[in-house]
């Protein structure tokens, strides 16, 4: 088995994923953007060689796992990532975890995919997958969205036991599942992850969901940290005006009106600490969640070497009580988003 614990040259802290036997940085690539604008839920034009460059600069970084999605550029992000990685020696290679469940049509790519979960379809998924990432075996398969083709959870979920007990994936988890259907999953078998939103603005994973994964040995590893850009520190008013159609972000109520001027007001406050700890406020948007109890690592995206060095710190940043009390009083005084402002 290889350990890819120690596949980089380059030190970062690593916590364990919950009762597997991989360890992971704190950080890890999120490849949604990596897929393109050509389809419904893209991040606009993207140039396939930018980001190669940038997964390669993430682990030449030190970062030792790779987020994508069959979905993500409809085949596209998977078919980078291995790109990225052929040239990469196996011992060296990061972890790579990659999703299942949303089913397209090839000859209207800007509809938005079907949730399936039929056992036929997930297998035929899983085979497109370790095809299209030149694997023998993916080290986490998840169940991206509940079905909503009529399958049961509970079939859905001893489809992916099955394929983790064949050998052709390593680990299972569900992204965007909440903590009732975590427990219907756990009743079959144990859920090894959970992949929910979580950041500053979208805090309601918090709740439930954070504490019942501490309490099972589920490993968390949250997306969208940064709100997609909005807790980057680099983004404004100005900017989202300007996003392009092709861009979902266009489309989303939280780059727009009052809901885009409180998120923006968070992000002055996250600057603010952000100068003070001497990093970048997109470190300390990461590093927020990074400190709530439960959170094993937070999926990063990035288009580009450059702006995987502005969030590698995240990887390292502690945040302390003070900052913590600074973040959550900034969240109330400008009422943006929801959910828990602090852990208990």
């Amino acid at each position: 088995m290889t350990d890819r614990s120690t596949a980089t040259d380059a030190a970062l802290p690593l916590r364990r994923l919950g009762r597997t036997d991989m360890r992971i940085t704190r950080v890890g690539f999120g490849s949604w953007a990596v897929g393109g604008g050509d389809w419904a839920v893209g991040w606009g034009a993207q140039d396939d060689d930018a980001s190669i460059e940038a997964i390669r600069h993430a682990v030449d970084r030190g970062v030792n796992w790779i987020d994508t999605a069959a979905v993500y550029g409809l085949g596209r992000s998977e078919e980078v990532v291995r790109r990225a990685l052929q040239p990469i020696p196996v011992s060296r290679r990061p972890y790579v975890f990659t999703k299942c469940g949303l089913v397209w049509n090839p000859q209207d790519r800007k509809a938005m995919p079907r949730r399936v979960g039929a056992a036929a379809s997930l297998r035929r998924e899983v085979d497109d997958s370790l095809r299209r990432l030149g694997v023998e075996r993916i080290d986490l398969y998840q169940m991206h969205w509940p079905a909503e083709d009529g399958t049961p959870l509970e079939e859905y979920w001893q489809t992916l036991l099955e394929l983790r007990r064949e050998g052709k994936v390593r680990a299972v988890g569900l992204s965007n599942h909440d903590a009732a259907q975590l427990e219907r999953a756990e009743s079959i078998g144990h859920v090894d992850t959970l992949q929910p939103p979580f950041s500053a603005i979208r805090r309601d994973a918090a709740a439930r969901e954070l504490p019942w994964c501490a309490a099972h040995d589920t490993g968390v590893i949250v997306y969208s940290p940064m709100q997609a850009g909005l807790l980057s520190g680099r983004f404004s008013a100005e900017r989202a005006g300007t996003l392009p159609q092709d861009d979902w972000r266009s489309r989303n109520p939280e780059f727009s009106g009052e809901r885009l001027q409180r998120n923006l007001r968070l992000a002055d406050a996250l600057r603010a600490v952000a100068g003070r700890r001497g990093v970048g406020s997109a470190a300390v948007a990461i590093a927020w969640t990074l400190a709530w109890p439960g959170v094993t690592g937070a999926i990063v995206g990035a288009r580009s070497a450059q702006q995987v060095d502005g969030w590698i710190e995240a990887a390292t940043l502690q945040l302390d009580t003070a900052d913590m009390a600074e973040i959550a009083a900034a969240i109330e005084s400008t009422g943006a988003g929801s959910g828990p402002a602090r852990p208990a």
